[in-house]
């Protein structure tokens, strides 16, 4: 009877710790991700106002972002589709 209770509040301690986790994680935090000199130029546009457009900042950093992810996906995809032409040539 009593290691029935001590699973039980161990098992409600766990789910409401993981209730809390997932409740904290979707809560909203301001990410400090860019670099220092495109920060600074962001802060300063919006000090001065004048009208500078950080949208195109943002897109310039999200392509940046992208171009290693297709090169690499560029050349996994090479590999294996040479890998899969070297098994049919060695099995038959």
């Amino acid at each position: 009877m009593k290691s029935v209770r001590a699973m039980k509040k161990v098992m409600y301690s766990g789910l409401a710790a993981l209730f809390l986790g997932v409740l904290l994680s979707l809560l909203p935090v301001a990410a400090q991700a860019q670099c220092t000199m495109c920060k600074t130029q962001v802060e300063a546009s919006r000090q001065e106002k004048d009208g500078y457009d950080t949208t195109g900042l943002n897109k310039g950093i999200l392509y940046l972002m992208t171009i290693p992810y297709v090169l690499i996906g560029t050349v996994g995809y090479f590999w294996y589709r040479h890998s899969q032409q070297k098994k049919k040539t060695t099995h038959g």
